[in-house]
């Protein structure tokens, strides 16, 4: 498969066909909050390589973009495999993500929102059938693992030490929460 090993008898990718029109519409809101999610964090290490990209934290920013970047190409594939359309808010959050360049306070930040959001699509997944999703299952692991190796690199990089860490911190993930809502229903 394109995703992951899959069976050859499977004529989808990852994501099972639903069998009714709540259970597409659950796909549908997942599917369109990951794209955007991983569309705003590329925007954000954009942002951060702009700003930081000579300094000795650039290398490790540009290793944490190109995760993001796969993360992305995937999402832009099950969209189009999916038949998903993205959310109306992709300017916005084009223009938000590259704005946050705080740095690694910024990432510590986004990724632990990330990885929550992640964990909760595991959750719903696995009460809905783990079986039925187990190559989405995969995937949403293995990402949101990565998005928690960004999280703990943010804090080995001192990102605690920024200004009004707690402020920041909490700021961006009231928004990042206010960018899942709206990503996944417009």
């Amino acid at each position: 498969g394109r995703y992951l090993q899959l069976s050859p008898c499977r004529c989808y990718s990852i994501v099972p066909p639903a069998q009714d029109s709540a259970e597409k519409d659950m796909l549908d809101r997942m599917l369109r909050v990951d794209h955007a999610g991983e569309y705003g964090a590329n925007r954000i290490y954009a942002g951060q390589m702009a700003v930081l990209g000579r300094t000795e934290t650039g290398p490790i920013i540009q290793k944490m973009w190109d995760q993001e970047k796969a993360h992305l190409k995937v999402f832009n594939e099950l969209m189009a495999d999916n038949r998903v359309r993205p959310t109306i808010l992709m300017p916005l959050w084009n223009l938000a993500g590259f704005a946050l360049e705080g740095a690694m306070a910024c990432t510590v930040a986004v990724e632990e929102s990330i990885s929550e959001h992640y964990n909760s699509q595991i959750r719903t997944l696995m009460e809905e059938d783990p079986d039925k999703y187990k190559e989405l299952l995969q995937l949403i692991k293995k990402f949101r693992d990565e998005e928690m190796e960004h999280h703990d690199t943010g804090l080995e990089h001192d990102a605690e030490l920024a200004p009004a860490y707690s402020l920041m911190k909490n700021i961006i993930q009231v928004g990042c929460k206010a960018a899942i809502y709206m990503s996944e229903r417009i």
